[in-house]
């Protein structure tokens, strides 16, 4: 589990084709401190598992799966990618429950900036806009952000100095993809709505004032 708080920006150092997946070895000196093999680092946004580690550089393997669902195949050596490794229990959240499973992904539409920050305007899949709300939590690229603004094909974020720094937000151009994971919370509850149903048939569609005078 994650936060969506980048603690460095990585460099993909080699990428390995192996057919029907991909090896990647990626440098980051924070994330890779006591990194053993099996652990967990989040690339992007998307969660990967330590293969090997030596120095400040690891390897993880990605699936044809993902690579298709993720904007992972795009990169290349010398790409720069946020890495965040999982929370511990008991430390603080500092920004919301990132699981590390992106759900799409879209593309920077426009970039307006202005004296103290900037404002990010993403593509969004029909599929996913239903979960999106403004002032809710959206994952872009592994960074938890805030939405401004929901539209039904799009979002924007505003963006403060220090996510333009030390994220690859900083450097990605109108038309460039980037990783999408909705609040998982929306999800769930849409799911346990959806499979809400009334125990007696002949109470559905009722109105509760009705049922509720009935008692009296």
């Amino acid at each position: 589990m994650f936060t969506g708080i980048v603690e460095e920006l990585g460099e993909v150092t080699a990428v390995e084709n192996l057919g029907d997946a991909s090896r990647f070895r990626l440098r980051g000196p924070v994330v890779t401190e006591g990194a053993q093999h099996g652990d967990s680092i989040a690339v992007n946004g998307v969660c990967l598992t330590v293969v090997e580690h030596e120095g400040d550089e690891f390897t993880a393997d990605v699936m044809a799966e993902t690579l298709e669902r993720s904007s992972l195949g795009a990169l290349d050596v010398g790409s720069r990618v946020n890495l965040e490794r999982p929370t511990a229990v008991g430390s603080r959240l500092g920004g919301h429950i990132v699981q590390g499973h992106v759900d799409g992904t879209g593309q920077v539409l426009a970039r307006t900036p202005s004296e103290h920050w900037e404002i990010v305007k993403v593509s969004l899949p029909a599929g996913l806009a239903r979960y999106v709300v403004e002032k809710g939590s959206i994952t872009v690229d592994g960074i938890s952000l805030t939405v401004v603004e929901a539209g039904p094909d799009y979002f924007t974020v505003s963006l403060i100095p220090t996510t333009l720094d030390l994220t690859t937000l900083g450097r990605k151009q109108p038309g460039d993809p980037v990783n999408l994971e909705v609040d998982v919370v929306a999800k769930y509850v849409e799911r346990l709505l959806a499979n809400t149903r009334p125990a007696d048939p002949q109470i559905a569609g009722t109105p509760l004032a009705d049922t509720q005078g009935a008692d009296r």
